[in-house]
């Protein structure tokens, strides 16, 4: 069964929200959460890791589950500040994230700081140990001029055959010249063309299994000059 709205989403299967423009889901159908875990924390080797001043940049913001994985996994872990920049070119309202996080009770617990500054207009707050920091706009146009490096990356955008723009050399060349020496990526894709992309920029990449049903993921480091 299919829920159409006005906000670019579609929704499937009850609560999973499907971009329209990209015919493609938020987050994976064999739980999102696990997969943002499996993926995006062990892939980067967090939270151990984390430490006070540690950045970590997403392209690729959607629901914010990302995020909240995140905060979740700082808790307790890291006293912060922890930086999370993440760079979104279409931001959803704050009654889609809503709908969408209820599928996973333990993110949504965590969520009200979120949601509240989300609804304000707000696209920097706090929230537990993360400093976060939404970046609106083509990531294209965006990351360039941003100031910061990150010592771990989230590549989350939707799946490279279907939103290659964000998957491109030249845009994965900027997510390396932002990145410090020996930093981190993992993303959930292992498509070849982004592989290599990313070894041209020059990462180090490796495949790893992947979450639920999908094979294999990527992840790899920055490789600091000789």
């Amino acid at each position: 069964m299919q829920d159409q709205d006005q906000s670019g989403l579609e929704w499937r299967a009850g609560d999973l929200p499907v971009s329209r423009r990209f015919d493609d889901p938020y987050f994976s159908l064999q739980n999102g959460l696990a997969e943002s875990r499996h993926v995006f924390l062990a892939g980067n080797g967090l939270p151990a890791r984390l430490r006070p001043g540690f950045v970590v940049a997403e392209l690729g913001f959607g629901t914010g589950l990302n995020m909240l994985a995140l905060a979740l996994a700082s808790a307790g872990t890291c006293p912060g500040p922890v930086q999370f920049t993440s760079f979104e070119a279409y931001p959803l309202a704050t009654a889609d994230i809503a709908r969408a996080l209820a599928a996973f009770p333990e993110a949504l617990a965590v969520a009200a700081p979120f949601l509240a500054a989300w609804t304000s207009g707000a696209r920097r707050f706090n929230l537990g140990a993360l400093a976060v920091e939404v970046i609106e706009g083509d990531a294209r146009e965006t990351l360039p001029g941003w100031q910061g490096r990150a010592d771990a990356w989230f590549l989350d955008g939707f799946s490279p055959a279907r939103n290659p723009e964000l998957w491109s050399e030249a845009l994965m060349a900027e997510v390396a010249r932002h990145t410090v020496p020996g930093g981190t990526f993992a993303t959930y894709t292992a498509a070849g063309h982004v592989r290599r992309a990313l070894q041209a920029a020059g990462f180090a990449v490796t495949r790893r299994a992947g979450h639920g049903l999908k094979r294999h993921m990527t992840a790899g480091q920055l490789e600091t000059p000789a």
